[in-house]
């Protein structure tokens, strides 16, 4: 499955998630069987070729998640987590809670 994460830096698992108005790059994440397999960061994240994406995670539940809702994903947020690392972790214990209008 395919996460989207808004983050400040491309600083692989250590990268920091941000807001959608203070964000430098997409982290695109591969995530399959409890793990990253690939982490890719782009400029806008119509560039990561992906047909599909499962998820976005965003810092906080007032980010606007229309566009993402509309296109399917689903739309988590985060709760004090701050690195992919440390958000991927709390995706796979299911600790991120649900954006839903």
């Amino acid at each position: 499955m395919l996460i989207l994460i808004p983050v400040e830096s491309e600083a692989g698992n250590q990268a920091k998630i941000t807001t959608l108005a203070e964000m430098k790059k997409w982290a695109l994440v591969d995530f399959d069987e409890g793990e990253a397999k690939a982490i890719s960061f782009h400029d806008d994240r119509t560039e990561s070729g992906a047909e599909w994406i499962d998820f976005v995670i965003l810092e906080n539940r007032f980010e606007n998640a229309m566009d993402f809702m509309n296109e399917g994903m689903m739309c988590l947020a985060r709760r004090e987590e701050e690195t992919i690392e440390e958000i991927l972790s709390a995706f796979k214990f299911k600790e991120l809670d649900e954006i839903g209008f």
